[in-house]
């Protein structure tokens, strides 16, 4: 399959590029970038030719891998499902529900593949986790906590302005969604609060009557930095393992799922429609901290 990766920040540099190049069902045929001067260098570590503009790479591949901030992660993604080009975009797919509405749509009508690369959701270990959890039934809590401090020297993704505004909900706040929705289900209601040094707090109602709290931070103070899951019910209170994981591997194994998908297979579980539903309820938590209230997924949606 002909690629074309869209993108040449730190997240292309350690996991996109290398395994689009990597991949032996992969044909890793150009890099777009906002800056010309960094996606000739990324294309040229691996082999691959850099594009001047969006249209040329569209026009040139089969599908594209995308690595860039969601608001112009989302234009181009709908530019290439109208193309015809089937997606691997990175999470969240974008700010707006009627963004990721409209692309999930494009890619419906067009029946192509599509996936959302929520990275350790293509780790098998914690995916086969997920599956038994999802099977014993019974929960009714989930406690999701994703603190981190991104903002020190060093850090490649510091430098990121989106992150910067718009905070651990729509960066880490993906992630936390991604991992309860398989086992709790739908969410139908949503509260959040958001406080000091980034913190946000959420509560989901899921139509199953569990409910799920996230706590999600990329700017805490080092001492308060935590990852955690737990879910609790009648089979007592269990953690997902803790599995090593490697970015490049997981990105293989999304690779994986999107080319069997093109070729008539299963669809990935963390496709655009998924990527969808968690926008809205990432849009439904911003609302609700703005306003106060509880918000529905639903009417976020229109």
């Amino acid at each position: 399959m002909r690629f074309g990766l869209f993108g040449t920040g730190p997240w292309a540099h350690l996991a996109h590029a290398p395994g689009l190049a990597r991949h032996t069902g992969v044909d890793f045929v150009g890099v777009w970038g906002r800056n010309e001067a960094k996606a000739a260098a990324l294309a040229d570590e691996h082999g691959a030719k850099a594009y001047r503009t969006i249209d040329g790479l569209i026009e040139e591949v089969d599908a594209v891998a995308i690595a860039l901030p969601p608001d112009i992660q989302a234009p181009i993604a709908l530019q290439a499902a109208r193309a015809g080009r089937h997606l691997l975009l990175d999470k969240p797919v974008a700010f707006t529900p009627a963004a990721a509405d409209e692309i999930a749509a494009a890619v419906a009508e067009r029946n192509l593949a599509s996936a959302v690369f929520f990275t350790r959701l293509f780790v098998p270990g914690l995916v086969d986790f997920l599956a038994r959890t999802a099977a014993t039934g019974g929960w009714i809590d989930a406690q999701v906590d994703h603190v981190g401090t991104i903002f020190t020297e060093g850090n490649p993704f510091a430098a990121s302005p989106w992150r910067r505004s718009n905070g651990g909900l729509w960066d880490v706040g993906p992630h936390a969604v991604a991992l309860v929705l398989p086992v709790l289900g739908p969410v139908t209601e949503v509260m959040a609060m958001a406080g000091a040094r980034d913190m946000t707090h959420i509560m989901l109602k899921h139509a199953s009557g569990a409910i799920s709290k996230l706590t999600l931070s990329l700017d805490a103070p080092p001492a308060a930095v935590r990852s955690e899951t737990i879910f609790s019910g009648s089979a007592g209170i269990i953690s997902p393992p803790d599995l090593p994981w490697d970015p490049i591997e997981a990105f293989g194994v999304a690779l994986d799922q999107l080319i069997t998908a093109a070729n008539g297979g299963p669809r990935p579980e963390m496709d655009v429609r998924f990527g969808a539903r968690v926008t809205a309820i990432l849009a439904a938590a911003e609302e609700s901290a703005r306003s106060g209230r509880s918000v529905s997924p639903a009417e976020v949606r229109g």
